[in-house]
Protein backbone atom coordinates (compact mmCIF):
# COMPACT_ATOMS: atom_id res chain seq x y z
CA UNK A 1 0.00 0.00 0.00
CA UNK A 2 3.16 2.63 0.58
CA UNK A 3 4.25 2.19 -2.17
CA UNK A 4 0.68 2.58 -4.03
CA UNK A 5 0.19 5.73 -2.34
CA UNK A 6 3.47 6.99 -3.15
CA UNK A 7 3.10 6.45 -7.00
CA UNK A 8 -0.36 7.23 -7.56
CA UNK A 9 -2.09 9.98 -9.25
CA UNK A 10 -2.88 13.86 -7.49
CA UNK A 11 -2.10 14.37 -3.97
CA UNK A 12 -5.37 15.50 -2.13
CA UNK A 13 -5.23 15.83 1.98
CA UNK A 14 -8.67 15.40 2.96
CA UNK A 15 -10.25 14.39 6.56
CA UNK A 16 -13.19 12.21 6.08
CA UNK A 17 -15.47 12.29 9.61
CA UNK A 18 -18.75 11.71 10.98
CA UNK A 19 -21.10 8.70 10.61
CA UNK A 20 -20.95 6.56 7.69
CA UNK A 21 -17.19 6.61 5.23
CA UNK A 22 -19.27 7.89 2.02
CA UNK A 23 -20.99 10.74 4.01
CA UNK A 24 -17.76 11.50 5.73
CA UNK A 25 -15.76 11.86 2.66
CA UNK A 26 -18.55 14.04 0.99
CA UNK A 27 -18.76 16.57 3.53
CA UNK A 28 -14.93 16.58 3.47
CA UNK A 29 -14.59 17.23 0.01
CA UNK A 30 -17.67 19.48 -0.14
CA UNK A 31 -16.14 21.67 3.03
CA UNK A 32 -12.93 21.71 0.63
CA UNK A 33 -14.75 23.41 -2.20
CA UNK A 34 -17.05 25.44 -0.27
CA UNK A 35 -14.13 27.02 1.69
CA UNK A 36 -11.98 27.65 -1.82
CA UNK A 37 -9.18 25.19 -0.74
CA UNK A 38 -10.24 23.50 -4.02
CA UNK A 39 -10.46 26.53 -6.45
CA UNK A 40 -12.45 25.72 -9.50
CA UNK A 41 -11.70 23.95 -12.06
CA UNK A 42 -9.01 22.02 -9.70
CA UNK A 43 -8.61 18.48 -11.51
CA UNK A 44 -9.25 15.59 -8.44
CA UNK A 45 -7.68 12.01 -8.63
CA UNK A 46 -9.51 9.75 -10.27
CA UNK A 47 -11.86 7.38 -7.62
CA UNK A 48 -9.22 4.70 -7.63
CA UNK A 49 -6.16 7.01 -6.74
CA UNK A 50 -8.28 8.51 -4.05
CA UNK A 51 -9.38 5.63 -2.44
CA UNK A 52 -6.01 4.02 -2.77
CA UNK A 53 -5.05 6.97 -0.57
CA UNK A 54 -7.18 7.35 2.16
CA UNK A 55 -7.85 3.50 2.35
CA UNK A 56 -11.43 3.07 0.77
CA UNK A 57 -13.32 1.13 -1.10
CA UNK A 58 -13.44 2.65 -4.47
CA UNK A 59 -16.78 2.76 -4.64
CA UNK A 60 -17.24 4.59 -1.57
CA UNK A 61 -15.24 7.41 -3.42
CA UNK A 62 -17.16 6.85 -6.82
CA UNK A 63 -20.44 7.31 -5.14
CA UNK A 64 -18.99 10.63 -3.20
CA UNK A 65 -18.02 12.07 -6.86
CA UNK A 66 -21.58 11.12 -7.79
CA UNK A 67 -23.22 12.76 -5.30
CA UNK A 68 -21.36 16.01 -5.44
CA UNK A 69 -21.73 15.76 -9.08
CA UNK A 70 -25.49 15.83 -8.50
CA UNK A 71 -25.49 19.00 -6.02
CA UNK A 72 -23.47 21.08 -8.67
CA UNK A 73 -20.24 20.98 -6.71
CA UNK A 74 -18.26 18.69 -8.82
CA UNK A 75 -18.45 17.70 -13.19
CA UNK A 76 -17.35 14.72 -14.28
CA UNK A 77 -16.93 14.87 -18.59
CA UNK A 78 -15.52 11.79 -20.33
CA UNK A 79 -11.71 12.60 -20.65
CA UNK A 80 -11.50 15.27 -18.45
CA UNK A 81 -11.65 13.31 -15.20
CA UNK A 82 -13.38 15.49 -12.20
CA UNK A 83 -12.87 18.46 -11.47
CA UNK A 84 -14.76 21.63 -9.25
CA UNK A 85 -17.38 23.05 -10.83
CA UNK A 86 -17.35 27.10 -11.46
CA UNK A 87 -18.86 29.03 -8.29
CA UNK A 88 -21.99 30.05 -9.70
CA UNK A 89 -22.81 25.99 -10.09
CA UNK A 90 -21.14 25.14 -7.07
CA UNK A 91 -23.54 27.65 -4.77
CA UNK A 92 -24.22 31.20 -3.63
CA UNK A 93 -21.75 33.29 -4.89
CA UNK A 94 -19.13 34.82 -2.96
CA UNK A 95 -19.24 38.65 -2.86
CA UNK A 96 -15.76 39.59 -3.96
CA UNK A 97 -14.57 43.54 -3.53
CA UNK A 98 -14.43 45.55 -6.49
CA UNK A 99 -10.73 46.40 -7.98
CA UNK A 100 -9.45 49.68 -7.02
CA UNK A 101 -6.44 51.31 -8.17
CA UNK A 102 -3.31 50.49 -5.81
CA UNK A 103 -3.23 53.38 -3.71
CA UNK A 104 -0.79 56.62 -4.77
CA UNK A 105 -0.65 54.04 -7.86
CA UNK A 106 -0.88 56.54 -11.17
CA UNK A 107 -1.40 55.73 -14.37
CA UNK A 108 2.24 57.80 -15.83
CA UNK A 109 5.14 56.74 -14.20
CA UNK A 110 8.39 58.70 -14.08
CA UNK A 111 9.70 57.57 -10.38
CA UNK A 112 13.52 56.88 -11.29
CA UNK A 113 14.97 53.63 -10.09
CA UNK A 114 13.32 50.86 -12.91
CA UNK A 115 14.35 50.36 -16.32
CA UNK A 116 12.08 49.93 -18.77
CA UNK A 117 10.59 45.87 -17.81
CA UNK A 118 9.09 45.46 -21.27
CA UNK A 119 13.08 45.20 -22.34
CA UNK A 120 13.42 41.96 -20.68
CA UNK A 121 15.04 39.99 -22.84
CA UNK A 122 12.61 37.09 -22.46
CA UNK A 123 13.40 35.00 -25.53
CA UNK A 124 17.41 35.49 -25.38
CA UNK A 125 17.31 34.79 -21.48
CA UNK A 126 15.35 31.08 -21.65
CA UNK A 127 18.06 30.38 -24.60
CA UNK A 128 20.57 30.50 -22.00
CA UNK A 129 18.93 29.27 -19.40
CA UNK A 130 18.37 26.05 -21.38
CA UNK A 131 22.22 26.23 -22.54
CA UNK A 132 23.22 26.90 -18.70
CA UNK A 133 20.92 24.53 -17.22
CA UNK A 134 21.90 21.01 -19.73
CA UNK A 135 25.89 22.05 -19.24
CA UNK A 136 25.91 22.08 -15.17
CA UNK A 137 27.29 19.69 -13.40
CA UNK A 138 24.84 17.65 -10.98
CA UNK A 139 26.86 19.55 -7.89
CA UNK A 140 25.24 22.47 -8.91
CA UNK A 141 22.42 22.11 -7.45
CA UNK A 142 23.67 21.32 -4.26
CA UNK A 143 24.14 24.13 -1.32
CA UNK A 144 27.65 24.88 -3.26
CA UNK A 145 30.24 27.93 -2.58
CA UNK A 146 28.85 30.69 -0.16
CA UNK A 147 30.87 33.14 -2.81
CA UNK A 148 28.00 31.86 -5.54
CA UNK A 149 28.38 30.00 -8.95
CA UNK A 150 32.42 29.86 -10.16
CA UNK A 151 30.97 30.17 -14.07
CA UNK A 152 29.57 33.38 -12.83
CA UNK A 153 32.24 34.32 -10.53
CA UNK A 154 34.67 33.30 -13.70
CA UNK A 155 32.57 35.50 -16.01
CA UNK A 156 31.92 38.39 -14.16
CA UNK A 157 35.57 38.83 -13.33
CA UNK A 158 36.29 38.80 -17.26
CA UNK A 159 33.15 40.90 -17.92
CA UNK A 160 34.07 43.74 -15.05
CA UNK A 161 37.96 44.05 -15.75
CA UNK A 162 36.72 44.37 -19.78
CA UNK A 163 33.86 46.94 -19.41
CA UNK A 164 34.36 48.88 -16.10
CA UNK A 165 38.04 48.55 -15.48
CA UNK A 166 37.91 46.27 -12.38
CA UNK A 167 41.32 44.67 -11.29
CA UNK A 168 40.55 41.59 -9.55
CA UNK A 169 39.97 37.65 -9.86
CA UNK A 170 37.00 35.05 -9.39
CA UNK A 171 38.00 34.37 -5.77
CA UNK A 172 36.95 37.95 -4.59
CA UNK A 173 33.90 38.21 -6.27
CA UNK A 174 31.04 37.25 -4.55
CA UNK A 175 27.49 36.97 -5.53
CA UNK A 176 24.30 38.71 -3.49
CA UNK A 177 20.85 39.28 -4.48
CA UNK A 178 21.22 43.21 -5.13
CA UNK A 179 22.55 45.80 -3.70
CA UNK A 180 20.84 46.06 -0.70
CA UNK A 181 21.48 42.78 -0.02
CA UNK A 182 25.74 43.62 -0.48
CA UNK A 183 25.35 47.10 1.81
CA UNK A 184 23.79 45.10 4.60
CA UNK A 185 26.39 42.36 4.58
CA UNK A 186 29.08 44.99 4.55
CA UNK A 187 27.56 47.47 7.07
CA UNK A 188 27.19 44.19 9.45
CA UNK A 189 30.90 43.32 8.93
CA UNK A 190 32.03 46.84 9.63
CA UNK A 191 29.96 47.06 12.91
CA UNK A 192 31.36 43.97 14.15
CA UNK A 193 34.70 45.30 13.39
CA UNK A 194 33.91 48.39 15.59
CA UNK A 195 33.01 51.11 13.13
CA UNK A 196 30.25 53.43 13.89
CA UNK A 197 30.00 55.95 11.11
CA UNK A 198 29.45 55.55 7.31
CA UNK A 199 29.95 58.88 5.22
CA UNK A 200 27.32 59.51 2.27
CA UNK A 201 26.66 61.67 -0.19
CA UNK A 202 24.38 64.31 0.58
CA UNK A 203 21.54 63.18 -2.44
CA UNK A 204 20.75 59.60 -2.11
CA UNK A 205 18.30 56.52 -1.00
CA UNK A 206 16.44 56.82 2.30
CA UNK A 207 16.37 53.50 1.97
CA UNK A 208 19.37 53.01 2.47
CA UNK A 209 20.47 55.29 5.05
CA UNK A 210 17.49 53.41 7.00
CA UNK A 211 19.13 49.67 5.86
CA UNK A 212 22.66 51.41 7.31
CA UNK A 213 20.93 52.35 10.52
CA UNK A 214 19.17 49.23 11.40
CA UNK A 215 22.74 47.53 11.80
CA UNK A 216 23.83 50.08 14.30
CA UNK A 217 26.25 52.32 11.80
CA UNK A 218 25.47 56.36 11.72
CA UNK A 219 25.09 57.79 8.09
CA UNK A 220 26.83 61.59 8.25
CA UNK A 221 26.50 63.54 4.69
CA UNK A 222 29.10 64.54 2.83
CA UNK A 223 29.59 68.57 1.87
CA UNK A 224 29.20 69.04 -1.50
CA UNK A 225 29.49 72.06 -4.13
CA UNK A 226 29.14 73.35 -7.54
CA UNK A 227 31.44 70.23 -8.65
CA UNK A 228 29.99 68.01 -6.89
CA UNK A 229 30.62 65.81 -3.94
CA UNK A 230 33.58 66.48 -1.81
CA UNK A 231 34.45 62.73 -1.27
CA UNK A 232 37.82 63.16 0.40
CA UNK A 233 36.03 65.23 3.53
CA UNK A 234 35.49 62.33 5.49
CA UNK A 235 36.12 63.48 8.72
CA UNK A 236 35.75 61.05 11.34
CA UNK A 237 34.12 58.29 9.45
CA UNK A 238 34.74 55.03 9.64
CA UNK A 239 33.73 54.32 5.93
CA UNK A 240 32.12 56.21 3.06
CA UNK A 241 29.39 54.92 0.34
CA UNK A 242 30.09 56.69 -3.34
CA UNK A 243 28.04 56.65 -6.40
CA UNK A 244 31.32 57.70 -8.71
CA UNK A 245 30.58 56.99 -12.26
CA UNK A 246 26.59 58.16 -12.18
CA UNK A 247 25.73 60.05 -8.71
CA UNK A 248 21.99 59.32 -7.97
CA UNK A 249 20.20 61.51 -8.30
CA UNK A 250 22.18 64.24 -9.26
CA UNK A 251 23.59 62.70 -12.57
CA UNK A 252 26.97 63.86 -12.14
CA UNK A 253 30.44 62.00 -12.04
CA UNK A 254 33.01 62.05 -9.19
CA UNK A 255 35.83 64.58 -10.36
CA UNK A 256 39.12 62.59 -11.35
CA UNK A 257 40.81 65.00 -8.45
CA UNK A 258 37.89 64.02 -5.86
CA UNK A 259 38.39 60.20 -6.84
CA UNK A 260 41.66 60.34 -5.80
CA UNK A 261 41.42 62.38 -2.60
CA UNK A 262 39.12 59.66 -1.13
CA UNK A 263 41.31 56.86 -1.87
CA UNK A 264 44.10 58.97 0.10
CA UNK A 265 42.19 59.11 2.76
CA UNK A 266 41.18 54.93 2.81
CA UNK A 267 45.43 54.39 2.65
CA UNK A 268 45.82 56.79 4.77
CA UNK A 269 43.09 56.03 7.72
CA UNK A 270 42.86 52.68 7.07
CA UNK A 271 38.81 53.21 5.52
CA UNK A 272 36.94 51.81 3.43
CA UNK A 273 35.16 52.99 0.35
CA UNK A 274 31.79 50.64 -1.14
CA UNK A 275 31.50 51.87 -4.45
CA UNK A 276 27.59 51.82 -5.80
CA UNK A 277 28.05 51.57 -9.75
CA UNK A 278 25.01 53.12 -10.15
CA UNK A 279 23.32 52.53 -13.50
CA UNK A 280 27.33 52.36 -14.88
CA UNK A 281 26.65 50.77 -18.47
CA UNK A 282 24.58 53.84 -19.67
CA UNK A 283 26.86 56.42 -20.86
CA UNK A 284 25.75 58.47 -23.80
CA UNK A 285 28.49 61.42 -24.52
CA UNK A 286 31.75 59.05 -24.34
CA UNK A 287 32.86 55.65 -22.97
CA UNK A 288 31.75 54.83 -20.04
CA UNK A 289 33.88 56.52 -16.68
CA UNK A 290 35.83 53.16 -15.37
CA UNK A 291 35.91 52.03 -11.61
CA UNK A 292 36.88 53.59 -8.49
CA UNK A 293 38.11 50.27 -7.68
CA UNK A 294 40.68 50.13 -10.19
CA UNK A 295 42.51 52.94 -8.19
CA UNK A 296 43.29 50.93 -4.96
CA UNK A 297 41.59 47.57 -5.15
CA UNK A 298 42.51 46.71 -1.14
CA UNK A 299 40.27 49.58 -0.09
CA UNK A 300 37.67 49.96 -2.44
CA UNK A 301 34.56 47.21 -2.69
CA UNK A 302 33.03 47.39 -5.85
CA UNK A 303 28.84 46.54 -5.79
CA UNK A 304 27.27 45.69 -9.15
CA UNK A 305 23.87 44.63 -9.79
CA UNK A 306 21.77 43.41 -13.48
CA UNK A 307 18.79 45.53 -11.78
CA UNK A 308 19.06 48.34 -14.13
CA UNK A 309 20.73 46.76 -17.23
CA UNK A 310 17.91 43.38 -16.99
CA UNK A 311 15.49 44.18 -14.98
CA UNK A 312 15.41 44.00 -10.56
CA UNK A 313 13.07 41.08 -10.08
CA UNK A 314 16.28 38.78 -10.96
CA UNK A 315 17.59 39.38 -7.51
CA UNK A 316 21.18 39.07 -9.29
CA UNK A 317 24.10 41.59 -7.74
CA UNK A 318 28.05 41.59 -6.45
CA UNK A 319 30.76 42.63 -4.66
CA UNK A 320 34.21 42.92 -6.12
CA UNK A 321 35.82 42.58 -2.43
CA UNK A 322 39.51 43.65 -0.84
CA UNK A 323 41.23 40.38 0.10
CA UNK A 324 40.83 41.44 3.76
CA UNK A 325 36.73 41.30 3.76
CA UNK A 326 36.47 37.64 1.79
CA UNK A 327 36.71 35.65 4.76
CA UNK A 328 33.91 38.14 6.41
CA UNK A 329 31.99 38.08 3.69
CA UNK A 330 31.65 34.63 2.88
CA UNK A 331 30.95 33.82 6.85
CA UNK A 332 27.81 36.02 6.28
CA UNK A 333 26.48 33.21 3.93
CA UNK A 334 27.30 35.09 0.28
CA UNK A 335 25.91 33.60 -2.20
CA UNK A 336 23.99 31.56 -1.42
CA UNK A 337 20.83 33.90 -0.96
CA UNK A 338 20.97 33.46 -4.94
CA UNK A 339 19.16 30.97 -6.76
CA UNK A 340 21.81 28.80 -8.44
CA UNK A 341 19.71 28.39 -12.03
CA UNK A 342 19.71 32.80 -12.52
CA UNK A 343 23.72 32.53 -11.44
CA UNK A 344 24.09 29.86 -14.03
CA UNK A 345 21.97 31.48 -16.56
CA UNK A 346 23.62 35.20 -16.04
CA UNK A 347 26.83 33.62 -16.67
CA UNK A 348 26.43 31.93 -19.94
CA UNK A 349 24.40 35.20 -20.75
CA UNK A 350 27.40 37.01 -20.13
CA UNK A 351 29.44 34.74 -22.22
CA UNK A 352 27.76 34.29 -25.31
CA UNK A 353 27.58 37.98 -25.93
CA UNK A 354 23.95 38.11 -25.08
CA UNK A 355 24.33 40.21 -22.07
CA UNK A 356 26.59 42.77 -24.30
CA UNK A 357 24.10 42.66 -27.16
CA UNK A 358 21.30 43.57 -25.05
CA UNK A 359 22.85 46.50 -23.37
CA UNK A 360 23.72 47.92 -26.67
CA UNK A 361 20.12 47.90 -27.67
CA UNK A 362 18.52 49.09 -24.76
CA UNK A 363 21.29 51.74 -24.61
CA UNK A 364 20.40 53.00 -27.63
CA UNK A 365 16.38 53.10 -26.69
CA UNK A 366 17.18 54.99 -23.79
CA UNK A 367 18.95 57.61 -25.59
CA UNK A 368 16.69 58.15 -27.85
CA UNK A 369 14.17 58.54 -24.71
CA UNK A 370 16.45 60.92 -23.61
CA UNK A 371 16.62 63.20 -26.43
CA UNK A 372 12.97 63.26 -26.83
CA UNK A 373 12.47 64.26 -23.27
CA UNK A 374 15.05 67.10 -24.11
CA UNK A 375 13.71 67.87 -26.97
CA UNK A 376 9.69 67.83 -25.84
CA UNK A 377 10.33 70.72 -22.28
CA UNK A 378 13.10 72.66 -24.96
CA UNK A 379 9.83 72.93 -27.10
CA UNK A 380 7.05 72.85 -24.16
CA UNK A 381 8.78 74.38 -20.90
CA UNK A 382 11.57 76.48 -21.74
CA UNK A 383 12.19 78.18 -18.66
CA UNK A 384 13.40 74.19 -17.30
CA UNK A 385 16.73 73.62 -17.20
CA UNK A 386 17.64 69.79 -17.50
CA UNK A 387 20.51 68.71 -15.67
CA UNK A 388 22.86 64.69 -15.34
CA UNK A 389 21.49 63.45 -18.88
CA UNK A 390 25.00 62.57 -19.72
CA UNK A 391 24.45 59.16 -18.23
CA UNK A 392 22.29 56.57 -16.75
CA UNK A 393 18.44 56.30 -16.76
CA UNK A 394 16.97 59.66 -15.22
CA UNK A 395 17.40 63.00 -15.54
CA UNK A 396 16.86 66.64 -13.36
CA UNK A 397 14.29 69.16 -14.07
CA UNK A 398 15.68 72.37 -12.17
CA UNK A 399 12.52 74.61 -11.12
CA UNK A 400 12.15 77.99 -9.78
CA UNK A 401 12.62 78.51 -6.83
CA UNK A 402 9.73 77.24 -4.21
CA UNK A 403 7.70 75.65 -6.49
CA UNK A 404 8.99 71.92 -6.23
CA UNK A 405 6.07 71.13 -4.52
CA UNK A 406 3.12 72.61 -6.46
CA UNK A 407 4.41 70.76 -9.60
CA UNK A 408 4.23 67.38 -8.01
CA UNK A 409 0.97 67.95 -7.11
CA UNK A 410 0.22 69.28 -10.52
CA UNK A 411 1.80 66.43 -11.54
CA UNK A 412 -0.98 64.37 -9.44
CA UNK A 413 -3.41 66.33 -11.08
CA UNK A 414 -2.10 64.83 -14.51
CA UNK A 415 -2.14 61.15 -13.40
CA UNK A 416 1.97 61.42 -13.08
CA UNK A 417 4.02 59.92 -10.64
CA UNK A 418 6.86 61.88 -10.00
CA UNK A 419 9.60 62.60 -7.46
CA UNK A 420 11.08 65.52 -6.45
CA UNK A 421 14.66 66.31 -5.15
CA UNK A 422 13.99 67.58 -2.47
CA UNK A 423 12.98 63.46 -0.93
CA UNK A 424 16.43 62.38 -1.87
CA UNK A 425 18.21 65.13 0.51
CA UNK A 426 19.92 63.29 3.44
CA UNK A 427 19.02 65.19 6.66
CA UNK A 428 22.32 65.74 7.68
CA UNK A 429 22.89 67.79 4.51
CA UNK A 430 24.39 71.43 4.93
CA UNK A 431 23.44 72.77 1.42
CA UNK A 432 20.21 72.21 -0.89
CA UNK A 433 20.34 71.83 -4.16
CA UNK A 434 17.14 74.20 -4.70
CA UNK A 435 14.06 72.93 -6.28
CA UNK A 436 13.61 70.20 -8.89
CA UNK A 437 12.38 67.11 -10.14
CA UNK A 438 13.69 63.47 -10.60
CA UNK A 439 12.75 62.44 -13.94
CA UNK A 440 12.88 58.64 -14.39
CA UNK A 441 12.77 58.55 -18.59
CA UNK A 442 13.83 54.70 -18.89
CA UNK A 443 10.68 53.32 -16.63
CA UNK A 444 7.10 53.90 -18.77
CA UNK A 445 6.88 51.12 -21.49
CA UNK A 446 7.22 52.36 -24.86
CA UNK A 447 2.76 52.42 -25.29
CA UNK A 448 3.08 54.71 -22.94
CA UNK A 449 6.12 57.28 -23.30
CA UNK A 450 4.23 59.69 -25.13
CA UNK A 451 1.29 60.20 -22.94
CA UNK A 452 3.99 60.19 -20.11
CA UNK A 453 5.65 63.29 -21.77
CA UNK A 454 2.38 65.13 -22.00
CA UNK A 455 1.45 64.74 -18.62
CA UNK A 456 4.74 66.23 -17.44
CA UNK A 457 4.76 69.08 -20.13
CA UNK A 458 1.49 69.85 -18.70
CA UNK A 459 2.43 69.18 -14.97
CA UNK A 460 5.18 71.76 -15.85
CA UNK A 461 3.62 74.40 -17.57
Amino acid sequence: MAERWATFGIDLHLEPSGPGLRRGLTDALREAVRTGRLAPGTRLPSSRSLAADLGLARNTVADAYADLAAEGWLTARQGSGTRVADRAAAGPPTRRPSPRRTPGRLPYNLVPGTPDLATFPRAAWLKATRRALAAAPHEAFGYGDPRGRPELRTALADHLARVRGVRTDPERIVVCSGFAHGLQLLCEILRARGARTLAVESYGLDLHWDLVARTGLTTTALPFDSLGTRAGDVGAADAVLLSPAHQFPLGGALRPERRAAVVDWARRTGGLILEDDYDGEFRYDRQAVGALQNLDPDHVVHLGTASKSLAPGLRLGWMVLPPSLVPDVVAHGGGRSVSVVEQLTLAEFLTSGAYDRHVRAVRLRYRRRRDSLVEALATRAPEVFITGIAAGLHAVLRLPPGTERSVVQAATWQNLAVHGLSRYRHPGAGTTEGDALVVGYATPPDHAWAATLDALCRALS
